[in-house]
């Protein structure tokens, strides 16, 4: 085996043996789970482990250098028009490709899929660009973010209560494992050619204004579909008693992920196709590096969807509905929600992308052990307000405008590169494991208490991206009060050498 393929599989097993973990002993302390569904989820947690696996070397291999490669190329370009136009197709045609967007259109019946997704790709593609232009300009991010989302509370007042939790949703969703290597890595390359002291902190911020448009671009929507008579459908597994009905379900699922993830891709390639032909950019070698990377993604992608829609997203329905009508009290959704989702925002992968490129960028600053722990923490407690909206109906305007304006007025006492951060990890910390486990885990909990879904099930995602705002921008606050009193004990001291020198010399 690879020995760099080998080491991201150990990783990723890390990451995902926690929550496998906890499923398996709440099927043997609190919701029992037969033998056959056992064995799905447990195939299903080896495909995520081998799935992340892939795509986090193929995207090292690949989707990082390609996202750079464009962003260094535009950054040279004097035609800021020109730059605009470029980032507003990338933007769309890289979301278009995003797994995550497919999922969210099949559960929103009420719109056909295609105009949902084509909606949404273009509100990435147009804040893309602002992203984009920002970067090049250098315009503040925390006031574009500000202005971005009070424009975005506005206009959900003005679309129905049912679709706002949606619209919320979809900023979430668009920033999955397809996104985020891309959009950073082309924030990097847009930076590397500056030499001023804001270029490191500027890297950051396009997958967090990436994420504002499809909210506004989906609320806008919402004024033309309502949709009320929307569905959904709770995942389920077929009749499973053996392992051998286990390894079936898998395989007779797999050649769809083979062809979806294909379509997906496919954008992505023949731009990378036309990039080259044009630019030349990329040399023999690095060509086959490039080209061995997409392969190694589509493969992750392929294998990861398979194990997470079909060995996971079943079990979390399940579980939802089962500890929600079981004799205990339903209020034990919150706890152990906030227990999930402690561990479960680990096997994001492109959590793992984040980590390695804020590690990078910051010279260790900021280690990926601490962004670890920040995002787990406020992710945990997004699924446990999600799960105290699904029992008690909270609107979801009580959570969400509160914690939109700490966000963003943390944002002007933080350091730069904070703010950044902690908006693209909001983005990134709702992936496929989110889509596909914590949202089914609200939705079966909701729909067997009796509850209205589009209004208190979804949000969930929308919850699990706001969250790791404030967590994040905290530790730019400790960050900065640290290195702060770093740098007054390191003057005191500098001071008290001078006067024994001054001392010393007059003696």
């Amino acid at each position: 085996m690879n020995p760099k393929l080998k080491e991201k599989i150990i990783e990723s097993m890390t990451s995902v043996l926690p929550i496998t973990l906890i499923v398996m002993i709440i099927s043997i302390v609190l919701v029992p789970i037969d033998i056959g569904t056992m064995a799905v989820f447990l195939i299903g947690a080896v495909l995520l482990v081998v799935g992340m696996g892939f795509f986090q070397l193929g995207a090292e291999m690949s989707m990082t250098p390609f996202g750079e490669g464009i962003g260094a190329t535009m950054s040279h370009n004097k035609k800021v028009w020109l730059i605009a136009i470029i980032g507003f197709l990338m933007g769309t045609i890289i979301t278009i490709s995003e797994p995550d967007l497919q999922v969210l259109a099949e559960q929103v019946p009420a719109i056909p899929n295609f105009t949902l997704i084509i909606t949404v790709a273009v509100g990435v593609g147009i804040f893309l660009a602002i992203a984009i232009l920002r970067i090049l300009l250098q315009v503040s991010l925390s006031k574009i973010l500000v202005f971005f989302y009070i424009l975005a509370i506005i206009a959900s007042f003005f679309v129905p209560k049912s679709f706002i939790a949606v619209a919320f949703d979809s900023g979430g969703v668009t920033t999955g494992p397809m996104t985020v290597p891309f959009i950073m890595a082309m924030g990097v390359g847009l930076a590397s050619v500056r030499s001023d002291k804001n270029a490191a902190s500027d890297s950051f911020g396009l997958v967090a204004l990436s994420s504002i448009g499809p909210i506004l671009a989906v609320l806008l929507l919402g004024i033309f579909y309502t949709p009320s008579d929307a569905s959904y459908e709770l995942s389920s597994l077929g009749h499973v008693e053996t392992t051998k009905d286990a390894v079936y379900e898998f395989v007779v699922g797999l050649p769809r992920y083979f062809s979806e993830v294909a379509v997906s891709l496919l954008p992505v390639f023949i731009v990378f196709f036309i990039f080259q032909l044009l630019t030349r950019r990329y040399k023999g070698i690095q060509v086959m590096r490039l080209v061995i990377g997409f392969v190694y993604t589509y493969l992750g992608l392929v294998i990861f969807l398979c194990g997470v829609n079909i060995g996971f997203a079943p079990v979390g329905a399940y579980l939802g509905s089962t500890i929600a009508i079981s004799g205990t009290s339903e209020w034990l959704l919150i706890p152990i929600g906030m227990i999930i989702g402690y561990y479960i925002v680990k096997a994001e992968p492109a959590i793992q992308v984040l980590n390695k490129q804020v590690d990078g960028v910051t010279n260790g600053a900021v280690p990926a052990k601490v962004m670890n722990a920040c995002l787990s923490i406020g992710v945990s407690i997004s699924v446990g307000l999600a799960m105290l909206r699904v029992i008690t109906s909270l609107p979801i305007y009580y959570i969400i405008i509160p914690g939109y304006a700490i966000a963003l007025i943390l944002s002007f006492f933080v350091p730069k590169i904070f703010v950044g951060i902690a908006f693209d990890s909001g983005g990134v910390a709702s992936g496929p494991m989110t889509t596909t486990f914590l949202l089914p885990l609200s939705i079966g909990a909701c729909n067997a208490l009796g509850g209205n879904m589009m209004t208190d099930a979804f949000g969930v995602v929308a919850l699990v991206a706001l969250t790791p705002l404030i967590a994040i921008q905290i530790m730019g606050l400790h960050y900065k009060v640290k290195t702060s009193t770093e740098e007054k004990k390191e003057k005191v001291r500098r001071e008290d050498k001078i006067v024994v020198l001054e001392e010393a010399w007059y003696a």
